[in-house]
């Protein structure tokens, strides 16, 4: 992967092997990408099916893939970002990329399920669900270039 776009962080996780189920972590106060707690929600995504576009102004996204696996693409489009036009794709599931993705505000993102089972991302936003905030734009728009989605 080229360099994370300015305002992304990956940031490992740990699997703790415990007898009848493990533990997999996932935000600590005291971690460097913690900037507040607003709400923790779940998200499901079917396999080969792609949500986004979304924009959030002041939403601080902190995201972890514990069952399946989701392709995460984000898109720079600030005017004043090192980082304007470029895009990052990163890949999140237990099995083989267990990490903590941080999307700091003013970053589009979209998601597409890779695993034919069940696919659940869990985000530990930085503020409570705000719909005036956040903006959205289908797949295929005139804003965002072509990622070109398989």
């Amino acid at each position: 992967m080229d360099a994370l776009i300015e305002g992304v962080s990956i940031n490992p996780l740990k699997i703790i092997p415990v007898e009848h189920g493990d533990v997999l972590h996932a935000l600590k106060a005291t971690d460097s990408s913690f900037v507040g707690f607003g709400e923790a929600y779940f998200s499901t995504i079917e396999h080969g099916s792609i949500k986004g576009w979304k924009y959030h102004s002041k939403m601080t996204l902190n995201i972890v893939v514990p069952v399946g696996i989701i392709r995460f693409v984000i898109f720079d489009d600030r005017p004043e970002s090192e980082t304007r036009n470029t895009f990052n794709e990163i890949v999140l599931g237990p099995s083989s990329n267990y990490v903590r993705l941080t999307v700091k505000p003013k970053l589009w993102f979209a998601f597409q399920g890779l695993d034919k089972g069940l696919n659940l991302l869990l985000n530990l936003a930085s503020i409570a669900h705000d719909p005036t905030e956040a903006r959205t734009l289908p797949i295929t728009n005139t804003h965002i270039p072509n990622y070109g989605w398989q």
